[in-house]
């Protein structure tokens, strides 16, 4: 497989990809950037195999996707995924979709730490970063929203961690927790939402069986209806994740 500074992948927007919009939601296009972002890494030598034998795994510790326009179904799209060098212990990688005009419709960048499989603590990425490219300055989107973390939320749902939501570590796949924020919203709000920035840190797993409370509250931002999250272990109050979703009608 070809070593590429940026991978990219072309495909339609599936009927699974879409709410009653007809309009991709945001966790379909979460789940194209994983899937791209893991074939990449296979590609550039750091894919799951390769760091399984030497007892190590990504994962995830911040997202922020702005969605510009919500491409729909049956549309011709291309999902471009590149990592972009380091901070401190994260590795940094940014996403777009673009149109068939080349226009980007989704923009996203993440944050990555390599963790140690039986310790489950992160290590030092020294010894990846010669086999990823930079990319300097090729950024896809702005700085990170900072959340705040002493907000008053109410507690919305409370989601169990199953089968469907569990991914190859063991633990809630973090498209898993978009699925969860959604399915604590008013559905219109999302089904008429015609641009939408989310900003997530993902904090502790959760494993198989573990049941994670679901809580929220409106913020005052700029966009029509803003909301703070966060995800709770329901046994300990452990933070599972935190997270602000802005939605524009």
């Amino acid at each position: 497989m070809e070593k590429l500074a940026i991978w990219s992948e072309s495909c339609a927007v599936r009927f699974s990809s879409i709410d009653r919009s007809d309009s991709m939601t945001l966790n379909a296009a979460l789940g194209f950037f994983q899937e791209a972002a893991i074939s990449h890494a296979e590609s550039l030598g750091v894919g799951r195999k390769a760091m399984a034998q030497a007892n190590q795994a990504w994962m995830l510790s911040r997202m922020s996707v702005q969605v510009d326009r919500r491409p729909v179904f049956g549309e011709a799209v291309t999902v471009r995924t590149w990592p972009r060098g380091w901070e401190k212990l994260f590795a940094l990688r940014d996403y777009d979709i673009r149109d068939a005009g080349g226009n980007p419709a989704v923009r996203a960048r993440s944050s990555w730490i390599i963790i140690d499989l039986e310790k489950r603590r992160p290590v030092r990425p020294h010894s990846i970063m010669d086999l990823l490219p930079l990319n300097e300055g090729l950024d896809a989107l702005n700085a990170a929203v900072g959340l705040e973390e002493n907000m008053l939320l109410e507690q919305k749902a409370e989601r169990c961690a199953l089968y469907s939501d569990v991914d190859y570590n063991g633990h809630v796949n973090h498209v898993s927790y978009i699925r969860w924020i959604e399915d604590a919203l008013d559905p219109a709000l999302l089904e008429n939402a015609r641009q939408m920035r989310l900003d997530i840190n993902y904090m502790n797993e959760v494993r198989p069986g573990e049941a994670t409370g679901i809580w929220m509250a409106p913020i005052e931002t700029e966009a029509a209806h803003a909301f703070a999250f966060a995800g709770k272990k329901s046994t300990s109050g452990e933070a599972a994740f935190r997270a602000e979703l802005r939605l524009w009608q």
